[in-house]
């Protein structure tokens, strides 16, 4: 397919945070991958550069893979896919920029959204008035595709959601909570979109689940934030028996580690929506045994061929482990590339939203054989929702517990009538 992100000399945990996986090297923009004759341009808007560029550069890595075995296969009736990123630098401004570069400038067709949900809104907006197709494989903030206010024909997530992940998080928490009377919770979280939807939905169902949860109190660092002491401080001085966190990637990474100088995980239960992509766990020096996370990607679940063989192909472009935005990202090609067969190669944005619509497709991440595209709301549903705890070796993460969709699906919908969304 071109060029990738690889030299042969493996990266330090921190390069990989860093964006910096396996000697990486940003020369220009707009990168472009895969250039052939008569190719399919595909846009990508991400973040390549910065704390959190991992989300970036994983998410590239997971297109540069799925374009390259697309192309080895035939392409699309012969033609093949070309991948074009820019680095938004994860401000929302240049996200939209970038975006409307990529599609009047650059002649991509098709936009695989790789922005953090920042970032994801103003892409949407951007597509509400250019309307080619669009994939946000990144942004999990819920009213995303939820809100009908926000609805753009030719918009759809290919990515895990706030609520669902809610549903399965508080569910989790709830039991673990009557099981050690764990009463006294506090949160800390981003101060943006996601950080306040994904803190609010996670303690609307945990305290509908276990009604002895009280909230003592709650901190909101901003994202990106340099330094966690104020936050892991107030935490000790409040002394409660649980935290929730959705801080992800770097923040998380550091977070962990200088709540560990605090020794706060001794007292305190942790619950983190981030905590499972595995460069995250092995980035932090000393990974605390016990901590509950979300899944986010494991190698071992699901427990699939297709699975191991991602992860392997994944690790070969990237040099580690993928992440949870390297699978959506993937899955979100997947889903491009059987759009296209449907329409024969063409790329008008209404076109292939029609085909899109109620699209099940055969995926390694399935918790059963497909996942789909719901009609109703352009999100995805049948992909792992589960909880488990860290351990201190590969895979990091075991243990998963997972929650049935059909009960997802109907507290979503009661969720969706309660914020006015059905």
């Amino acid at each position: 397919m071109g060029t990738n992100s690889v030299s042969g000399r493996a990266p330090s945990r921190r390069q990989v945070l860093g964006g910096l996986a396996a000697g990486a090297a940003i020369t220009g923009f707009p990168h472009i991958a895969g250039a052939q004759a008569k190719a399919i341009r595909v846009g990508m808007p991400t973040i390549l550069s910065g704390r959190v560029a991992i989300l970036g550069t994983s998410s590239r890595a997971a297109v540069q893979l799925a374009f390259r075995q697309i192309n080895e296969a035939g392409g699309i009736g012969g033609r093949t896919l070309e991948l074009v990123d820019r680095d938004s630098k994860g401000r929302p401004d240049e996200a939209a920029k970038v975006t409307r570069d990529l599609i009047n400038n650059d002649g991509c067709e098709i936009i695989i959204d790789g922005e953090a949900s920042s970032g994801a809104f103003a892409v949407h907006e951007v597509i509400r008035d250019l309307p080619v197709l669009c994939l946000h494989t990144c942004s999990e903030t819920s009213s995303l595709s939820a809100d009908p206010k926000l609805h753009v024909k030719t918009a759809f997530r290919c990515a895990r959601q706030g609520i669902h992940d809610a549903v399965a998080g508080s569910t989790y928490a709830a039991r673990i909570a009557k099981q050690k009377g764990l009463k006294r919770w506090m949160t800390c979280s981003p101060d943006y979109a996601y950080g306040r939807d994904n803190t609010a939905e996670f303690l609307e169902f945990a305290k509908l689940f276990e009604p002895s949860i009280e909230t003592v109190d709650q901190v909101w660092p901003k994202l990106f934030a340099p330094d966690y002491t104020e936050s892991i401080t107030k935490i000790l001085q409040t002394k409660p028996q649980a935290v929730y966190s959705a801080l992800w990637g770097g923040d998380l990474v550091a977070f962990i580690e200088q709540s560990n100088l605090y020794r706060l995980f001794a007292n305190v239960a942790m619950f983190s929506g981030g905590l499972g992509d595995p460069p995250v766990l092995t980035a932090i020096k000393q990974l605390p045994p016990g901590l509950n996370t979300a899944y986010r990607y494991n190698r071992t679940y699901p427990a699939k061929p297709a699975n191991t063989a991602f992860a392997d192909g994944f690790a070969k472009i990237a040099g580690h482990e993928p992440t949870n935005w390297a699978w959506q990202t993937y899955l979100g090609c997947l889903f491009v590339a059987e759009a296209l067969k449907r329409t024969g190669g063409r790329t008008e944005g209404a076109k292939l939203a029609s085909e899109l619509k109620g699209m099940a497709v055969a995926a390694p991440f399935a918790v059963g054989e497909t996942i789909t595209m719901r009609d109703s709301d352009h999100t995805i549903v049948g992909y792992p929702v589960a909880w488990g705890r860290t351990v201190p070796k590969a895979p990091f993460v075991e243990d998963f517990s997972d929650v049935d969709w059909g009960k997802i699906v109907e507290l979503e919908t009661q969720w969706k009538k309660g914020k006015g969304y059905a």
